[in-house]
């Protein structure tokens, strides 16, 4: 029996999927290729390896402390476990992976083969996916570093590409002859030419001491403090799940870097390294072009989501969030609406939308980082207006959950129970709200929103005050880890 341990690498914000995808709420806990999300769809693939000669154990998921909940509140609706590293910052994808290594040498075994996967792929062809990773794990066992390569359906620019020898081994794997970087258009179209490039997947398949040497071997210094914030790790139990922490001193002095700089691409020659090919219906779903071309399409190939009306319109992509959107007379177009922001693109420049996202970063637009309806671990907060001193929310707990005890120093608030029961802590005051019933929090009051019911609490929530942003917060007790 091969023991494999699924590692689901869940970092990333997908800037070019904006304004649906962003820092808050990023692509991978998007549905946008099916009912479920990305994330999602990626932890009930890993459920599917295992068989006779297979045994899996929880997955790992590696992500960071802003995005925690919202995997496991995912998780939880798939009812699947799994084990949490959370990283106190992004240091790239190399150390995220040598974390996970490390993880699983001492909790299972050096030998234990890793499948490690992004969280935001999509797969049309589940079936073939499995089929190729169960092979991958045989040709693992033997030792050595396992991929699979995208079988090309055009000379894309946007992806790296794997080189493999002309002659498969006894596993059916390609040996790697080299990896390069992401090609301009004439080179692409040579690689598609020759028949012998594949697309890299950044779909490895590895036992954790084959990662762990090759780290040493080929970076030493993100090994070494990588190991070092690992043995200064904590273990937190919060909401029924662990989660794991490397020390963050120790954490914030690695290298950034990521798998392929290094590690894959200096092992071509070096040491073992191979490829599986894949035809699968695989996308990065890193633009609006490739969700469009996953996506289901009608008679004049647009792809629909929400309250869409078309006319004259072909080839486009429209998804329409909170209101009614038409379109009239256009082709080879983008367009999506959420709350607070519209896009607009031609399709085919769709990875330029990173340079909005630029911009908005540059102007310090919230709009960026936080979408208006915001999910938090005890529920959501939806800024509905916003007015100079003065800011509304309609704000949803859920049930047994509860808020920091904290206090603001520039803002005062009020709260109206339009559904459910709050317990309120006000002051030295611990007071029980129904429907229709309200209270005030004063200026510089330390105060507490709870759920004691059976069903989600919900209030509206009047700010008013000189300053009425997010980080005008200070926590005393949280159930969450945040103070």
């Amino acid at each position: 029996m091969i023991k494999i341990v699924p590692i689901i690498l869940c970092g990333g914000s997908g800037t070019r999927l904006w304004p649906l995808s962003r820092n808050g709420f990023p692509k991978q806990f998007l549905a946008l290729s099916g009912v479920n999300s990305l994330f999602q769809q990626t932890v009930e693939r890993a459920n599917k390896i295992s068989n006779a000669s297979i045994s899996s154990s929880k997955p790992i998921i590696v992500t960071n402390e802003e995005h925690r909940f919202l995997a496991v509140e995912q998780l939880r609706e798939l009812k699947i476990e799994a084990d949490f590293l959370l990283e106190p910052v992004g240091r790239n994808t190399a150390p995220a992976l040598t974390l996970a290594s490390l993880m699983v040498k001492d909790h299972y075994s050096e030998d234990a083969i890793m499948i490690v996967m992004p969280s935001d792929q999509s797969i049309i062809h589940e079936e073939k996916w499995v089929d190729a990773i169960r092979q991958s794990i045989h040709q693992a066992s033997e030792g050595g570093i396992v991929t699979l390569g995208i079988t090309p359906t055009h000379p894309e620019t946007g992806y790296g590409y794997i080189q493999k020898h002309q002659e498969a081994n006894q596993n059916n794997a390609f040996e790697v002859t080299q990896f390069t970087e992401k090609p301009n258009l004439e080179v692409a179209k040579q690689y598609i030419d020759s028949n012998n490039y594949l697309w890299n997947s950044g779909i490895f398949i590895l036992k954790a001491g084959v990662w762990l040497n090759a780290i040493e071997r080929f970076s030493p210094e993100v090994f070494k403090q990588t190991q070092k914030a690992w043995i200064g790790k904590s273990i937190d139990h919060s909401a029924f799940v662990d989660f794991i922490r490397p020390n963050k001193e120790d954490f914030l002095k690695i290298p950034s870097d990521s798998i392929d700089y290094a590690v894959i691409e200096k092992c071509p020659g070096q040491l073992p390294i191979s490829v599986f090919p894949l035809d699968a219906g695989w996308s990065d779903l890193g633009a609006w072009d490739a969700v469009w071309s996953v996506g289901q399409k009608d008679q004049h190939q647009n792809v629909t989501h929400g309250d869409v009306l078309l006319q004259d319109t072909s080839n486009s992509y429209i998804h329409a969030t909170e209101k009614l959107v038409g379109v009239v007379g256009l082709k080879d177009i983008v367009v999506i609406e959420t709350a607070d922001a519209v896009l607009v693109a031609d399709k085919n420049n769709s990875q330029a939308v990173k340079k909005i996202v630029e911009q908005l970063e540059k102007n310090k637009r919230e709009e960026k980082n936080l979408h208006r309806k915001v999910h938090r671990p005890w529920g959501w907060y939806d800024s509905i207006d916003v007015g100079e001193r003065f800011k509304v929310k309609r704000i949803q707990v859920k049930p047994k959950a509860s808020l920091s005890l904290q206090v603001h120093h520039h803002r005062a608030e009020h709260w109206i129970v339009v559904k459910g029961t709050a317990e309120i802590t006000n002051g030295d005051q611990v007071i029980t709200l129904s429907e229709n019933q309200s209270t005030y929090i004063p200026l510089g009051q330390k105060h507490r929103l709870t759920n004691p019911g059976k069903i989600p609490l919900e209030i509206i929530e009047v700010q008013s005050g000189s300053y009425l942003g997010e980080d005008d917060i200070v926590r005393f007790e949280d159930t969450f880890g945040r103070s």
